[in-house]
């Protein structure tokens, strides 16, 4: 009875305090959906508000909606099945072409060529997305063979149709995702259909999901995931069934599959994480369910989201590691002790004394990345560059000129006797083997680090002054404790200016054979530039033992991968002349990335997003935010609304919010970021902008009726999605040659198949 007096009493009056009463009384979500049919008969009885807070919460669930109100628009298969044949088709419509290497396939094609051949190579990215890469041309019978030495180089023979090819079956997918999510969250075919359309007819999206490159790979598990996540979310009343677990589990999988392919994936994860906290709290806040069950779900999603997708990311590196067990060009990037896993590595299954001993020879390697090993020659420093003695650098590849001897400071050792061993804190004089000077310092400045003093080749045949003497020290040790080969970190501290031998990582010029430039630094922090370790060492005075014993275990080479994968990342800086893309050029659109060819007897392809659509998405990100505060601000002051125009409301800043959120998570972070960026890291939040595109203009048009009365709103509602549609697939047919291909003149020329669609200077068509 008190449900139907409060629905009489808000029939009778619509004011706010009633509404506010009836609110009280209104409790369950079926409770919520009985007056709604009744009262959408009365046009001039439609109110605001007629959820509260707490109600909105506990129907909202994780994804923060009202879905309970929502009358649910189920998928058409027919249609369904239209968006899939359409998304395939533009994919992988002329997959083969061009048939020579494009852009980045330099890079990850060569790179699922080395999983081919289990030949270990370094990358700044985790190692998932190539694995697949190379499991794709595996399968469909690429031998890994082609060099990828450099874009335009012809495939020829060579089957490289399978890696592109699985590339655009991911990126086929992302529409699909795209509108399962936006329906999911909206309830609305409409919203869906807008969205899919955007991304089958983005020029943009076609071009980045037809080659042999990560992105397809990355944005495959971003919208999985979002998706995953949307789907458990939907399983909110059925708590621990089969589905709830289904789809928990499936967001853990492709969160991890994120995160395997690139660092990215971290962006998700937050989204998720958000997600999930949300969800825990509006939990917390049923007070039907006990603390035991409460406990149920916190430790579930912990299980899934965390430590599942965590044990399947290390896996991933166990099964890099096992892969790529040959030595190959990464070799350099990691620690001696690395390399003694490498079959074909100089140190695999090598023998050498354990600890460092006065009278051995060795080579010393730097431990940054690309770091080198200590090195010198006969050439001297050019005049005007600090001292003309002799060079010292660091050189990436072993040398018989890398050989250093290790001596007492104030004589040489005996060749008798069982040697001394060098301790932390020991004085030692390094003279290169093969021209007999000492390794040296003063107080001239470094040939590029002018912070940094010059470090140089002194005396010959032992004799030197003071500025020879070094006194070792053991990065973490106590005095007297001993330098193990391999596994210790050492400095090299000046005894007469007090400076650290340090390599700074940049190339000298010619005159230094372009090889990477020592000094020794002032600034005594530890960090892997002034930090070096034993890599080879010879003394017949010693005992050998087998370095197999020195080897390091998983989890220190997992944990070495991903200091040298984040190092390598922060050092990814533009180059000399090389083009900057900056964060806010993405949205706009203002500079996309040549493929492939420049002039006009070449096959161009040239990355860049549909005009059109990408201009859209952009006017919906300046639209949502006006229209979420107009419908705030509309139900908070309890405006008299339809229940339909509240629905809308809801989904408009709960729906939208997350995707306004997700857009936000995967673009607002790479203004803090100090490596290059290029136009395609835009392209995860492009995927949000497109949904958010599909909720916000759906929302707009079916809000015609604020303006003019039925059956004109309909009239114009219709005319704004052909309108909408006509654009997309127009702009799509104008620029289509940007994804598939062009030959002969330019954009600027007569006779091109751009002309007068080159609409901005930037675009380098």
């Amino acid at each position: 009875m008190a449900k139907e007096e409060c629905i009489t009493q808000w029939n009778k009056t619509g004011d706010t305090s009633t509404l506010r009463n009836r609110k009280i009384c209104l409790t369950s979500e079926k409770t919520l959906q009985a007056p709604s049919t009744s009262l959408s008969k009365d046009k001039h009885s439609h109110t605001a508000g007629h959820l509260s807070e707490d109600d909105t919460q506990s129907s909202n669930g994780a994804q923060f909606s009202t879905r309970g109100n929502l009358s649910k628009d189920p998928p058409s298969r027919v249609l369904l099945m239209l968006l899939v044949g359409l998304s395939f088709s533009t994919r992988l419509y002329k997959i083969t072409e061009p048939p020579h290497v494009c852009w980045d396939e330099t890079h990850f094609g060569k790179m699922g060529s080395y999983y081919i051949n289990r030949t270990f190579f370094f990358d700044v990215h985790p190692p998932l997305g190539k694995m697949l890469i190379g499991l794709a041309g595996y399968m469909t019978g690429y031998d890994g063979s082609f060099p990828f030495i450099k874009p335009g180089d012809k495939y020829d023979h060579h089957n490289y149709w399978g890696m592109r090819g699985f590339c655009a079956v991911l990126g086929s997918c992302l529409p699909i995702f795209a509108y399962l999510i936006v329906l999911e969250l909206s309830q609305s075919q409409t919203a869906a259909l807008i969205t899919a359309t955007l991304l089958i007819f983005d020029t943009g999206s076609i071009t980045i999901s037809q080659y042999i490159l990560l992105d397809p790979i990355l944005l495959f598990f971003i919208m999985a995931a979002v998706l995953s996540m949307v789907k458990f979310n939907q399983q909110r009343y059925r708590p621990f069934a089969a589905s709830w677990w289904l789809w928990l589990v499936l967001t853990g999988v492709n969160l991890a599959g994120a995160l395997g392919v690139k660092f990215v994936g971290l962006f998700v994860i937050l989204l998720v994480g958000l997600n999930t906290i949300w969800d825990l709290w509006r939990i917390l806040g049923d007070l039907s369910l006990s603390l035991v069950e409460i406990a149920k779900h916190f430790l579930a999603r912990v299980v899934g989201l965390i430590l599942f997708p965590l044990f399947l990311y290390v896996t991933i590196f166990a099964i890099h590691f096992v892969v790529l067990n040959k030595s190959g060009p990464g070799d350099g990037f990691f620690s001696s002790a690395f390399q003694s896993r490498l079959i074909g590595n100089n140190l695999h299954n090598a023998s050498m004394p354990e600890y460092l001993a006065f009278g051995s020879t060795i080579t010393i390697k730097n431990l940054r990345i690309a770091g080198g090993y200590l090195h010198s020659h006969w050439h001297l420093y050019p005049e005007g560059v600090g001292s003309k003695q002799q060079q010292v650098t660091a050189y990436l590849h072993k040398d018989y000129n890398n050989l250093w001897l290790v001596h007492r400071p104030d004589e040489n050792e005996s060749q008798s006797g069982t040697p001394d061993l060098v301790r932390h804190g020991d004085i030692i004089r390094l003279e290169h083997v093969e021209t007999t000077r000492n390794l040296h310092s003063h107080l001239h400045e470094a040939p590029l680090t002018k912070k940094h003093f010059q470090v140089t080749g002194y005396g010959i045949n032992g004799t030197g002054d003071k500025n020879d003497l070094w006194q070792v020290e053991v990065c973490g040790g106590r005095k007297g404790d001993l330098v193990k080969v391999l596994r210790s970190k050492v400095r090299f501290l000046h005894r007469a200016t007090g400076c650290v031998l340090y390599s700074s990582g940049k190339t000298l010029p010619k005159w230094g054979w372009e090889q990477v430039e020592v000094t020794c630094s002032p600034y005594l922090k530890e960090t892997p530039s002034s930090q070096w370790n034993i890599e080879d060492h010879i003394n017949p005075s010693l005992p050998n033992i087998s370095l197999s014993v020195l080897k390091p275990h998983f989890l220190e080479i997992l944990l070495e991968s991903h200091i040298v994968m984040i190092r390598g990342n922060s050092g990814l800086k533009p180059k000399d002349n090389e083009m900057n893309s900056k964060p806010w050029h993405w949205p706009v659109n203002y500079q996309g990335l040549r493929f492939s060819g420049v002039n006009d007897t070449e096959y161009r392809v040239y990355l860049l997003g549909n005009p059109v659509v990408w201009w859209i998405h952009l006017a919906s990100l300046g639209l949502y935010p006006i229209m979420a505060a107009v419908a705030a601000i509309a139900l908070k002051r309890g405006f008299s609304l339809s229940q339909k125009r509240i629905e809308h409301s809801h989904v408009l800043m709960r729906e939208g919010g997350l995707l306004f959120l997700a857009w936000l998570l995967h673009y607002a972070p790479f203004y803090t970021m100090g490596r290059i960026l290029y136009y395609h890291h835009y392209f995860p939040a492009m995927l949000f902008s497109s949904m958010l595109t599909g909720i916000t203009f759906d929302i707009l048009l079916k809000s015609t009726d604020l303006l003019i009365r039925r059956p004109y709103c309909d009239w114009l509602q219709r005319l704004g999605q052909m309108v909408l549609l006509f654009s997309i697939l127009y702009s799509f047919y104008l620029f289509h040659p940007l994804s598939y291909g062009m030959k002969g003149p330019l954009a600027h020329e007569p006779g091109s198949a751009m002309a007068g669609l080159k609409w901005m200077d930037s675009w380098e068509f």
